[in-house]
């Protein structure tokens, strides 16, 4: 069973319908003990930093979800729900995130005529080519819709770009831990894919 971890925050249900699409089981909950039992756990997020993290803390989920993280199981994070595995972002200073890997949120550039928020499809720059996105074909199209984007510190841990404007940082993997920025869910058969290859490592 996967665990689809609901804070008060997340884009649950689109996520909860592309799982059951290709044949998960899957639970949305605020339960810890739930969390915990589930094989794998998925942490979806929409809206601004400091509000999704005031929702973790408020649902009191911040230690079951850092302890679900260090039992070793697989773990997915989504548009906010990568942002939220770094330290620090721009959007909401003084606001800490769960700090799992080092790095910063910050804001997309604007300029090069091209609009923030980043809405719609751009190609990805796979640069690990297991996990997340094994068979996956270089340049892939998929959905995005975000303003801020992530600094990794670590540059080993990232496993996709992409290019507006700037070279973003659109994908995080390490150990069991996968993370990305773009929605796989609206991602139409490439993001089914993704997600398949998520499950598989369960």
């Amino acid at each position: 069973m996967i665990a689809l971890i609901d804070y008060g925050a997340g884009n649950l249900h689109s996520v909860k319908n592309a799982m059951e699409y290709i044949g998960c089981e899957i639970c949305i909950t605020h339960d810890a003990e739930i969390l915990q039992a589930a094989d794998a756990a998925v942490l979806p997020g929409v809206g601004s930093f400091g509000h999704a993290m005031d929702c973790l803390h408020r649902s009191k989920l911040i230690k079951p979800v850092l302890d679900f993280i260090k039992s070793g199981k697989p773990f997915l994070g989504i548009c906010l729900g990568l942002q939220m595995l770094f330290e620090e972002s721009s959007e909401s200073p003084g606001v800490k995130g769960l700090g799992v890997f080092k790095g910063k949120i910050e804001m997309i550039p604007s300029g090069w005529d091209l609009k923030v928020p980043h809405i719609g499809w751009n190609s990805l720059n796979i640069k690990q080519t297991d996990g997340l996105f094994r068979n996956i074909e270089p340049e892939s199209y998929v959905y995005f819709v975000h303003s801020y984007y992530l600094k990794a510190e670590d540059r080993d841990i990232v496993s996709a770009t992409t290019t507006y404007g700037i070279e973003l940082d659109v994908a995080v993997q390490k150990d069991n831990i996968y993370a990305v920025q773009f929605h796989p869910e609206k991602s139409g058969m490439r993001g089914i894919e993704i997600l398949k290859n998520f499950v598989s490592l369960i």
